[in-house]
């Protein structure tokens, strides 16, 4: 991973992604969907860019502060 990314702000499990590689997202877009404690959170984006690469996978478990989308 060597672009800007957003990582997850807590543990949980991949509900959704809104996004695929080469689209063009606007900061605070919301790109992701993803469920932590119990409850269904909106992973917005924080920058205005292109998506290079999406590095998780719905249903997948992920770790407070993993790497979840890179922009190129």
């Amino acid at each position: 991973v060597t672009g800007p990314t957003i990582k997850a702000p807590m543990g949980g499990t991949i509900i959704s992604i809104g996004v695929k590689a080469g689209d063009k997202v606007k900061k605070g877009q919301i790109v992701l969907v993803y469920e932590a404690m119990k409850m269904e959170n909106d992973l917005s984006s924080e920058i205005d860019g292109t998506v290079k690469r999406i590095l998780v996978a719905p249903d997948q478990v992920v770790a407070t502060d993993q790497a979840l989308i890179e922009y190129e």
